[in-house]
């Protein structure tokens, strides 16, 4: 279904296309329309399904830009969640100059406090950090309109659901309340009864895996190999359509800039780039010009592109499901496809999530040797030069091809061609990114989603703001070295998964179609 049959605004509107979104996904399509009529709604679907989009748009377009007061409400389970519901909304209210801010734990509560005196009309947060501006009257909820509960079931497994119930109360009775679960235990349906009104139920199946016609590998590899046992695999897989997934922003702009450098039709595509940029790489894409599409998980998920033939996970997904979603793109219309997923040592645990949920057994693949991958290079030099020749009108250049003989060995002369149709082997850095907290470390729930050990927040009532809208990033009170420790770990490491926020940035026809997600 189309975004502008869901009834949304003009202004909205634009800042859909902007981001580059025709089609919405199932649980937009159904839930955005119920929202705009004013119902409460439970959306129980998958992480990855655009659920963002599906409370933010109608939240946007149903608030009083004019009025000061905090009118929506968004209670996330984690910080790195929080922080990323926060931009997605403000990417997509921009034009409006909504103001939206951000409050978790583990930062400077004093910045945030004068963040929330600008007024922001949205605001996204975690229990524990809300619970605290609520307490020194800092966040007033009287003129809230919409409170949205998102991943309730993982607030559920990390102890929060007695905050939540705290939070709640503290809202007026004539609300909208919107709760958004994967799954719905018992006590996730207790809150949907207590505090929703007639809630009406969207389910959205999960997105299952067509392993037939996929060939699924990993290889098990030390972190600073991967890029140079990646191209080798790309030297003698010698893939069509390629799309490489990294985790963060700055990993697809290192990775897709060291694929030009070693001389590959590679661009980066994540939520940074300008939509003139993301539509010019879509049409390099689309025309053959760029074989290697480099992605995030959220900008992949706007796009629909047919003929990949492998998906390479550069980084391991944090989510399972995250894996269905890559590894989806290739094996399509009943042709063939190829995923390799590279994992270092201490990540192993994930990839066997991953078998546990896709019921598929990831076969071990060894890395190609250096040799092997300049053979691969040769073959495909062998029929680039082929197909040069077949294309020359030779006599145009006889005399000077004539002379070049004379005067050179003509297995020189070959040999400098080869050396010109194959790849330098630039030296290429990347940044080593913060690898993911292994099981039984950190408390993982049911993903481990998003960029960290999840903690439980309300035991630390110190801090938080967030960049664009204000917010430090100061040391939280509480407990033992041990906590501290952690909650520095996890600042680390969603500084990893932003650092690159502010940066800048011939084949057959591809067809693609562009879809939205979170």
């Amino acid at each position: 279904m189309k975004f502008n049959e869901l009834g949304l605004s003009d202004s909205l509107l634009s800042a859909v296309e902007s981001s580059g979104f025709e089609e919405a996904t199932p649980i937009q399509a159904e839930t955005i329309p119920m929202v705009l009529a004013g119902k409460d709604v439970i959306g129980q679907a998958q992480t990855g399904t655009g659920k963002t989009a599906a409370f933010g748009l109608p939240i946007l377009q149903n608030i009083d830009l004019k009025n000061p007061n905090v009118q929506a409400l968004i209670i996330s389970p984690t910080r790195e969640l929080a922080i990323q519901t926060q931009e997605e909304i403000y990417r997509l209210g921009k034009d409006e100059h909504a103001k939206v801010q951000v409050v978790y734990g583990g930062a400077d509560i004093r910045r945030q406090i004068n963040s929330l005196k600008s007024h922001p009309q949205i605001v996204v947060g975690t229990p524990g950090r809300i619970l605290d501006h609520i307490r020194r009257h800092t966040l007033k909820l009287e003129h809230l309109k919409f409170l949205v509960l998102d991943e309730a079931d993982e607030m559920l497994n990390m102890g929060f659901l007695d905050d939540i119930e705290s939070i709640i109360k503290e809202t007026p009775e004539e609300r909208q309340t919107l709760l958004f679960s994967a799954t719905m235990p018992p006590e996730i349906k207790r809150v949907g009864v207590q505090f929703m009104k007639e809630p009406h139920h969207v389910k959205i199946k999960a997105k299952e895996l067509t392993t037939d016609l996929i060939d699924q590998y990993y290889v098990k590899i030390k972190e600073h190999e991967k890029f140079d046992v990646m191209t080798r695999f790309f030297d003698v897989q010698s893939p069509e359509v390629t799309i490489v997934f990294g985790r963060t922003k700055r990993r697809v702009d290192e990775v897709s800039k060291g694929l030009v450098a070693r001389g590959y039709k590679a661009a980066g595509l994540h939520g940074d780039l300008t939509q003139s940029r993301r539509t010019q790489i879509m049409r390099e894409f689309k025309q053959g010009k760029i074989d290697i599409l480099v992605a995030t998980d959220v900008a992949a998920r706007g796009i629909d592109i047919t003929g990949v033939t492998h998906v390479y996970n550069y980084d391991i997904p944090q989510d399972p499901e995250s894996y269905v979603h890559r590894v989806g793109r290739t094996g399509r219309a009943g042709k063939h496809g190829v995923s390799i997923t590279f994992a270092t040592p201490n990540e192993m645990d994930y990839l066997r999530e991953i078998e546990k949920l896709t019921k598929v057994r990831m076969l071990p693949l060894k890395p190609p040797s250096e040799e092997e991958a300049f053979k691969g290079q040769l073959s495909v030099a062998e029929i680039q030069i082929g197909k040069l020749i077949s294309q020359t009108k030779t006599e145009r250049f006889a005399d000077m091809a004539n002379k070049l003989l004379s005067e050179y060995d003509a297995t020189d002369l070959v040999a400098a061609l080869l050396n010109d149709t194959t790849r330098d082997n630039v030296k290429v850095k990347i940044t080593p990114e913060r690898p993911l907290p292994r099981h039984g470390h950190g408390g993982r729930g049911r993903n481990n989603g998003r960029g960290g050990n999840r903690h439980y927040d309300r035991n630390r009532r110190s801090g938080g703001g967030h960049g664009r809208n204000g917010g430090g990033r100061g040391n939280g009170h509480g407990g033992h070295s041990r906590d501290r420790d952690r909650d520095r770990d996890r600042r680390r490491n969603n500084k990893d998964n932003n650092s690159s926020h502010n940066k800048n940035n011939g084949g057959s026809k591809r067809r693609f179609t562009i879809k939205n997600g979170d």
